[in-house]
């Protein structure tokens, strides 16, 4: 089994190097230690979340939240080439978390939720921002869980208007639809820069969404035969452009 991987603060891992001795507190030590009950020798990785991670052991561990790690090695993961952003409108209950939680697994890189016409669930004041934080926390916790070094971007709730802007800026701009006449399968994709899926609601993308989409040079593509689930879709879009593009080689 892997070692399991703890987030630390952005720039905590700068001037790190192998021989370093590399203190973890507060609620990731708590975890390493209470939780994981990690002992002194087990493997060990620290991770910023932005791409660099530390590997090593835990050299001595004291209390209930305290340990600490011998680095043997500092690793950096480049940006990916091409970057995959998954927009994904508001799923009713926790499916948003699902969703976020199994395309972080799988290996998205930005997700931003999008408060479509045809969604049942609507953000909005204080009950909005904790749905928000909810949806970053799963994806550090599930972006650790999968072992990655570089976590998955949650943007702020985009309306239809701030989606069309973020398409327009893609290098290639899908709206996943049954009733696309293109699969996504064939699609000619770019070698880097962006990609950028719409994922819509259960009721679908409206005509008016569509129409936005396509003048700002996103057309709608289809999956397969079947018609996924909201809280799905993504997660299987993106496994098929991660092979597709190599990332998965």
């Amino acid at each position: 089994m892997t070692a399991p991987v703890f987030l630390v603060e952005e720039d905590a891992l700068t001037g790190v190097f192998p021989g370093t001795v590399f203190p973890l507190d507060g609620p990731e030590g708590r975890h390493a230690v209470s939780v994981r009950r990690l002992r002194v020798g087990e493997e060990i990785v620290l991770t910023d979340g932005s791409g660099t991670g530390v590997h090593g052991t835990v050299a001595a561990v004291e209390g209930k939240d305290h340990l600490d790690v011998a680095v043997t090695s500092v690793r950096s993961e480049p940006e990916p080439r091409p970057r995959i952003t998954v927009v994904q409108a508001l799923p009713k209950g926790d499916r948003g978390e699902v969703a976020v939680e199994t395309m972080t697994e799988t290996g998205v890189d930005a997700i931003v939720p999008w408060s479509a016409s045809r969604c049942v669930t609507q953000w909005k004041g204080d009950r909005g921002l904790k749905s928000l934080g909810k949806w970053r926390a799963t994806a550090r916790e599930a972006g650790k869980q999968a072992r990655r070094l570089r976590f998955p971007t949650v943007a702020d709730l985009a309306g239809t208007r701030q989606v069309a802007e973020l398409l327009a800026g893609a290098d290639f701009a899908a709206v996943l639809h049954e009733e696309g006449s293109t699969p996504l399968a064939t699609a000619s994709l770019p070698e880097t820069g962006d990609i950028v899926l719409v994922v819509g609601p259960e009721g679908g993308v409206s005509p008016e969404e569509l129409a936005a989409f396509a003048e700002a040079g996103a057309h709608p593509y289809r999956l397969g035969p079947s018609v996924l689930r909201t809280s799905t879709a993504g997660t299987a879009a993106a496994a098929l452009l991660l092979g597709r593009t190599g990332r998965w080689g």
